[in-house]
């Protein structure tokens, strides 16, 4: 029986700096992960905002380079479509 008791207060003793030393490295674990998400996130949002940038600038384009045609063309069929979309923009309703 003293031999058990002996035991008990050597693995007390040394499960005290143990426990310390293991809840340390799970706070500086859960530090990096916090980090690293934080870094995640601001990562998403400058991918969200460099597409939203990148499809304005193409929409944009999109919109000069239309104009460009349909001011450097005589065809009537190109004349029609550029006067259609205002008919149907004035009749359609959603």
């Amino acid at each position: 029986m003293g031999e058990f008791v002996g035991l008990v207060a050597v693995v007390m003793i040394f499960s005290i700096p143990l426990s310390a030393i293991w809840t340390t490295h799970l706070r500086k674990t859960y530090k990096s992960r916090t980090e690293i998400v934080k870094d995640e996130i601001e990562l998403e949002k400058l991918k969200y905002n460099n597409f939203l940038a990148e499809t304005e600038k193409m929409r944009l384009d999109l919109q000069q380079k239309q104009a460009n045609l349909l001011e450097s063309s005589a065809d009537p069929l190109i004349l029609d479509l550029q006067k259609r979309p205002q008919a149907e923009t004035k009749t359609s309703s959603f």
